[in-house]
């Protein structure tokens, strides 16, 4: 549904006007995509005249960085969250918060990939946010890994995203189910690698 018009009586801060345009941006760029959903389009969702848009926003690119910015904010917070109030155990924390991400109505797949996918190697400023956010995430599970792991923190972004790679073709929280069984298994061959093991060897 629209948003309601402005009243001119009452006229809109542009903090307001930010917050509704990118709503409606969010909205539609990921259930529709970006190179589906034009200006106009988010002109008439948002409420907001064409001319302010473009003086907030000038060029269709600087909406869609703004986007991406907002939602890294948002869903590397919520996440990071997850992971704090599951210290005792991480790895199930970030699987558990993927299993709901994946169960919500709207579910589709990871904004930023599928950014990456209709815009490729495009507009610097979109490819900058894509980069940005993994790298946040994969430094995330870096931490979650623990020191002189680095192998394993890539096992589990591997692990992340091809959970949500299926989940958004397979909606639900199957996908993440099956893929913190994996992660589970990766951590206890690190730590018996840790601990001295031995890898199924003989002597």
């Amino acid at each position: 549904m629209p948003a309601a018009p402005m009243n001119p009586m009452n006229p809109m801060d542009d903090e307001t006007a930010r917050t509704r345009l990118l709503d409606a941006a969010e909205a539609l760029f990921y259930a529709e995509g970006i190179q589906a959903v034009g200006m106009d389009r988010i002109r008439t969702e948002s409420g907001i005249p064409l001319k302010r848009l473009y003086r907030l926003y000038p060029a269709k690119e600087s909406l869609v960085t703004a986007y991406l910015e907002r939602r890294d904010r948002r869903w590397m917070a919520s996440l990071g969250a997850a992971v704090e109030a599951g210290r005792a155990d991480p790895v199930g924390a970030v699987f558990e918060w993927l299993a709901q991400w994946f169960s919500e109505p709207d579910f589709r797949g990871c904004a930023f990939l599928n950014a990456y996918g209709e815009l490729g190697a495009g507009p610097a400023g979109v490819l900058d946010v894509v980069r940005r956010h993994k790298a946040e995430l994969r430094a995330l599970l870096a931490g979650i890994a623990g020191p002189g792991r680095e192998g394993l923190a890539e096992q589990l972004l591997l692990l992340v995203e091809g959970a949500t790679v299926v989940a958004a073709l397979e909606p639900g929280p199957g996908a993440a189910v099956r893929a913190r069984e994996a992660a589970y298994v990766l951590v206890g061959a690190e730590d018996g690698r840790t601990d001295g093991g031995t890898d199924g060897g003989t002597d």
